[in-house]
């Protein structure tokens, strides 16, 4: 199974040689259903040899036909011998390599024969070529004297070229060659003159023959050099003769030398003599050829692949100082034999005339020679063929003249040999092509529709369309000679049946093809270039059009350098292709490239393609050499990565050392992306090694291998301490503090500083000490003097290079002075500006720092009592005269003291200076809100502000309509008593939101605005409430007229408005407890009281009114809480109450403990299910001067109806504290079981 599947394979491949090394027969194309003469189809080549480690070898002929063999000019059956193996339906036979194949050697020939003629291969020469050897013998020893000539002989084994011969020792070690020693062509090697060290007992001569793999020795061969020791005087001992040159290869003065063209032609000219002779070559009347070459020490002139033009006389030429010898080569470059006219395959009608030429050209000319049939052609009789120089001629040819035509050109260089098939023969048209073919071809391009017609004589073709008599016509079409009609740029009416129609002499014949029109697939949205950083994903796009026949025929596909991309839809698929779109997932290096759309139907495609550039850092770069070495620089050299296509900017070089820092890099240096190598500065004492790593435009890549280790010698510093400071922190002192020496700065151990300092102003000699640290403190200076200092490092190597001298100043002490002439202009309400005279410097004991202004407020202009306001400051650096004081509160009386700074501190403060400030428009008011809320009324109270910065004169209040559907005008109270806080409004819509807008005004003007929003309501729900006030607590009642029936009282301090603004809210109250009573009140403040509903906490309001506690004083004065009227009337409300629930109680139980649901329901009322007035609301705000657009979120929105263990209900016995704007913060946590949200923020809003 092996060896056929072996035999195979060799056939083919044989029949691959053989299609290139033979001419088939392309004259005419004859039809398998026309009986023919015999065609050769493949053969084996001219030699073919049986190298010893194949397996087999094949003698191959194909032909469709009978077959008969010849060896060395017998018949030859290969099925006669069993071990051959015979293909079938070919002529190839199989020659095993398992066994003697020498019988087989040999010439072979083919014959292919059928009963019109005969076809033969060339002939095929079989080669079993013989292992060569060397015989075995016994080589004298070559003696000669020391001088002399001596050549050693080779003389290889025959065996298949091409030969190659080594000259080596036993060990295998080449023998040297040079201009005195060399070896010829044919394996000798020459000696120009002996030496004594060419004695040696080892010369062996290698023959390689590598075609068959196979290396052969000969017998070692010694040589002994006699010397001329011995001779009594020494100036002649060892001397060798000089002598002029003589050729030793060729022999001779001239020779002839003849070659094929394309061989190369290699002439040698190897000459003794001493000196050494040099060797020249030259061309007589010729220069040499350009592709001359010498080799061999210039002994050998090759020219590869000669021409006809190298023929000529050559010259060698080998001289020395004593003389020259000369030979004279005759090279005659001779030619195979070439086609000039190969006879060519025919077909031709009967009676016609015939003439076959055959005619080659070479050198010496070749010889020609016709055989018919494989005969020669005078065996082949015929009256009407006449044979003159190198052509035949058939008169009147006759169907018994087709025949096989074998011409034989040959010198001695080779021989060619072709076949040419003649057929006489009269034939009506036979179309080949099949009747019925559809075409598609793509409108714009061209198509092609065959008609293949063989016939004799050859038809006439024309071609019609849908059943038209008429051929087609026009500059679009063509008809070729093989009967194909092709139509340029293809139009849509070009679509439908076409005929094609054969005749000749003989007869007729036609067939039909469909032809359909397409619309051509173009790409219309082509990929684009991408530059995409590596790790992210890259997409392109390509939008194609094409015929709608082909949707399910049409392909779009994406080739990456023309290599298909196959999607392999897994996890680690990184390729996305669908609708247009290709993705690449997680780019890499590895996916740059050209990046082809290919959109393709069956009849036509287009394409276009994009170039994807991978971005990324430089790689790092290789190959870093330290060269230039010296004490403090070295030079390194690099190789720069591949830069990723950013060009890359700038190379980073860094250093790390082994003994201060080892194992951390630190930069050195950084240089322009276009070099690749720097000089580098490096301090002493310090065992270096480098690295470098390059920077582009996506960034910095990774560092390149260190360079090996470069250690400086110890040597001087090169610099001294940097950015030298001199302070004085006490009046008698100096600090000079400075930047100390790096450690790698230090260039060497032992490193110490020389502190030098002297006074500037006076003489005197520099004082030095020596110290290790970075700091030195000069005691018993006078105060803030200026010196001279300067700091100079040193180490065992000696000192550093000459310091700087720094000049600084000794230590300061307190400014002396107080700046004089203050004076203070107002430049408006709340700014002034301050004068004063400056400090003398005398005075200023150090360094001017500026100017300090302290100023402090005494009292306001509105109230006579002074009060020491808190000291404030600005400080205002550098040397002036004046400053600006913002900030300031209008109307008041203020007091300011300028002082001078130095390093050391504050100078005493100049005298006290008063000043008043103008009066200005007031603060905003800090309390405004609804205490009641009617139909058409609604109350409003607001405290005054807290900074009126002036005497006020009254209130604006503005108010206007703001319903969703209108806007209503803006109308304006002006409110002339400022002692006046409630105002009510009369004649408002009902059920209508109205937004209130409140200014305190003084002289000057109004202050800014504070506003806040309400809604009428439909109905008026009056609630009668009094309340009776002590020094530390507050007793509410009340009389309920309207449907309230539960709700919250909450009070805040208004004095903690602005720090805290905390409310303070009650448990949940019932209308029908009528009194509630607030304790734990200071005495002497005002307080906001507020009754808010339960079920509308931050958007309604039930009544607010602001009260005060009384004083101490007046509280004493009126005696205990018993002693009150007010209290015995509450104590005998309670009692009466206690009265009537006893009773209510007692006629429940008559009943049998039973009661209603809805009295159930009036005992434990649900909030959502209780009636309230859902159309009254207000809301405050402190800085919208426009109409609100809507009200914000209540509290009871925020806490959802149905949960009722986050009700306020539940912690009715405990306070709860509300901001200044009525927002919630207390904390639910710890106050019961039950538990909220951490804080709930919402704003409590007033209506009544």
């Amino acid at each position: 199974m092996r060896l056929q599947r072996s035999l195979g394979m060799i056939a083919v491949m044989c029949i691959l040689i053989s299609i290139c090394a033979f001419h088939a027969i392309s004259a005419i194309d004859i039809p398998l259903e026309v009986e023919q003469l015999p065609t050769i189809t493949a053969q084996s080549p001219s030699s073919l040899i049986a190298f010893p480690f194949d397996e087999n070898f094949p003698m191959t002929f194909q032909a469709l036909h009978n077959f008969r063999w010849e060896k060395n000019g017998q018949e030859f059956d290969p099925l006669l011998d069993p071990r051959l193996v015979k293909e079938e339906n070919s002529g190839t036979f199989v020659i095993p390599n398992n066994g003697n194949l020498t019988e087989y050697q040999g010439i072979y020939r083919c014959y292919a024969s059928n009963k019109l003629g005969t076809a033969i291969s060339k002939e095929i020469e079989f080669i079993v070529p013989n292992v060569p050897k060397f015989p075995k013998e016994t080589i004298d020893p070559v003696v000669v004297e020391e001088g002399k000539p001596f050549i050693l002989k080779c003389n290889p084994p025959e065996g298949i070229p091409p030969l190659q011969i080594y000259w080596m020792t036993i060990n295998l070690q080449h023998i040297e060659q040079d201009e005195r020693v060399s070896m010829s062509l044919n394996g000798d090697l020459y000696f120009s003159h002996a030496i004594e060290k060419d004695s040696r007992r080892d010369y062996c001569c290698f023959a390689a023959f590598p075609r068959i793999r196979t290396i052969v020795q000969k017998t070692a061969m010694s040589v002994i050099v006699k010397t001329k020791k011995g001779d009594t005087s020494p100036e002649t001992a060892n001397a060798i003769l000089q002598r002029r040159p003589s050729i030793l290869t060729p022999s001779g003065v001239k020779s002839e030398t003849q070659l094929v063209k394309g061989e190369d032609m290699k002439l040698e000219c190897i000459a003794e003599g001493f000196p050494t002779p040099q060797v020249e070559w030259v061309k007589m009347g010729h220069h040499l050829p350009i592709k001359a070459k010498r080799e061999n020490h210039g002994k050998l002139l090759i020219v590869p692949r000669v021409e006809r033009e190298d023929s000529g006389k050559y010259m060698c030429k080998a001289k020395n100082t004593l003389g020259e010898a000369v030979h004279y080569f005759t090279v005659i470059v001779e030619d195979p034999p070439e086609w000039v006219s190969e006879p060519e395959s025919q077909l031709s009608m009967i009676g016609l005339d015939v003439s076959i030429k055959c005619s080659a050209s070479g050198t010496p000319q070749p010889t020609i020679t016709w055989r018919m049939n494989g005969l020669p052609l005078h065996e082949a009789i015929a009256t009407n063929r006449n044979v003159l120089d190198d052509t035949i001629f058939l008169h009147n040819a006759k169907v018994s003249d087709s025949a096989v035509y074998q011409c034989e050109a040959s010198n001695r260089h080779g021989t060619l040999l072709s076949n040419a098939n003649i057929m006489i023969m009269n034939l009506a048209p036979m179309i080949l092509t099949r009747d019925g073919e559809d075409y598609s071809a793509v409108q714009g391009m061209g198509v092609m529709m065959n008609c293949k017609v063989f016939s004799s004589p050859s038809s006439s073709i024309s071609w019609s369309k849908d059943d038209s008599s008429e051929s087609v016509d026009g500059a679009r079409f063509y008809i070729h000679d093989n009967g194909s009609l092709e139509i340029y740029s293809v139009e849509k009416n070009d679509a439908g049946q076409y005929t094609c129609l054969a005749r000749n002499t003989e007869g007729s014949s036609a067939i039909n093809a469909m032809l359909n029109v397409k619309d051509p697939t173009r790409i219309v949205v082509p990929p684009e270039d991408l530059r995409i950083l590596i790790g992210t994903t890259a997409q392109m796009s390509c939008l194609a059009e094409y015929d709608k026949s082909f949707s399910n025929d049409f392909e779009l596909l994406w080739e990456k350098d023309d290599m298909e991309i196959a999607v392999n839809y897994t996890e680690n698929s990184r390729y996305f292709i669908g609708e247009g779109i290709l993705q690449i997932i997680n780019v890499s290096h590895g996916d740059q490239g050209v990046y082809t759309c290919l959109a393709r139907t069956p009849v036509d495609r287009d394409m276009a393609s994009a170039l994807l550039l991978v971005l990324d850092v430089p790689d790092a770069p290789e190959y870093l050499v330290l060269s230039e070495h010296k004490s403090k620089s070295v030079k390194v050299k690099w190789i720069p990565g591949d830069d990723h296509n950013s060009s890359t900017t700038e190379f980073i070089i860094e250093y790390e050392e082994s003994k201060w820092e080892p194992g951390n890099w630190n930069e050195l240096l950084r240089v322009p992306g276009n070099h690749n190598s720097a000089i580098l500065k490096l301090h002493g004492y310090v065992d270096y090694r480098f690295r470098v790593s390059a920077v582009n435009a996506i960034g910095r890549g990774p560092s390149s291998e260190p360079t090996e280790r470069y250690k400086t010698p110890p040597a001087a510093p090169d610099k001294n301490p940097e950015n030298i400071k001199i302070e004085g922190h006490l009046p008698h002192e100096m600090d000079i503090n400075w930047e100390p020496l790096l450690p790698i700065e230090h260039n060497g151990p032992g490193l110490e500083y020389k502190v030098s300092y002297r006074r500037q102003d006076v003489e005197e000699d520099w004082k030095e000490h020596i110290v290790k640290r970075h700091s030195f403190v000069v005691k018993n200076s006078p105060t803030f003097v200026p010196y001279e200092i300067k700091i100079q490092a040193r180490n065992h190597q000696g000192w550093g290079p000459e310091p700087t001298v720094v000049t600084g100043y000794s230590g300061e002490d307190f400014p002396s002075g107080a700046p004089n002439d203050i004076a203070v202009e107002v430049m408006n309400n709340s700014v002034v500006k301050v004068t004063w005279m400056p400090v003398h410097k005398d005075k200023l004991h150090g360094h001017l720092g500026g100017y300090r202004i302290n100023w402090w407020r005494l009292r306001s202009l509105v109230d006579s009592k002074k009060s020491h306001g808190n000291k404030e400051t600005l400080t205002f650096p550098g040397d002036r005269n004046h400053a600006m004081v913002p900030g300031l509160t209008p109307f008041s009386e203020y007091s300011l003291i300028v002082m001078t700074f130095n390093g050391r501190g504050n100078s005493p403060g100049s005298h006290p200076v008063n000043f008043k400030t103008p009066e200005g428009v007031p603060e905003k008011n800090t309390v405004f809100r609804v205490t009641d809320v009617q139909k058409h009324t609604v109350s409003l109270v607001w405290s005054p502000p807290l900074e009126p910065n002036g005497i006020l004169t009254g209130y604006l209040l503005e108010y206007q309509l703001i319903n969703d559907t209108e806007v209503g005008p803006l109308q304006t109270m002006d409110i002339s008593n400022p002692e006046t806080t409630k105002w009510i409004l009369y004649d408002l819509e009902r059920a209508s939101k109205y937004k209130f807008y409140l200014r305190s005004c003084t002289t000057v003007g109004c202050g800014p605005v504070v506003s806040l929003e309400c809604t009428t309501t439909l109905e008026t729900t009056p609630l009668n409430i009094s309340f009776t006030l002590s020094d530390s607590f507050a007793n509410i009642s009340w009389i309920s007229g309207g449907e309230h029936k539960q709700f919250y009282i909450a009070y805040m301090n208004n004095q903690k408005l602005i720090c805290e603004g905390l409310w303070t809210v009650s448990e949940a109250l019932n209308t029908t407890k009528i009194f509630h009573m607030i304790d734990g009140l200071e005495p002497g403040t005002e307080y906001t009281l507020r009754l808010t509903p339960i079920s509308r906490v931050d958007n309604y309001i039930i009544f607010e009114d602001i009260i005060s506690t009384r004083s101490p004083g007046l509280a004493s004065a009126h005696g205990g809480i018993s002693t009150q009227g007010w209290f015995i009337g509450l104590m005998c409300a309670i009692a009466l109450l206690t009265l009537i629930v006893l009773i209510a109680c007692f006629v429940n139980r008559n009943k049998g403990g039973k009661y209603s649901v809805k009295e159930k329901e009036d005992l434990h009322p649900d909030m959502e299910s209780q009636g309230m007035n859902d159309d009254t609301f207000c809301e405050y705000s402190d800085n919208d001067e426009k109409p609100l657009k809507g009200s914000q979120n209540s509290l009871s929105r925020e806490i959802k109806a149905g949960d009722s263990g986050d009700s306020l209900v539940d912690y009715g016995d405990e306070d709860v504290q509300f901001s200044e704007d009525g927002s919630f913060i207390g904390e639910y946590a710890g106050r019961k079981e039950k538990r909220a949200s951490p804080e709930i923020k919402a704003t409590i809003q007033t209506t009544a």
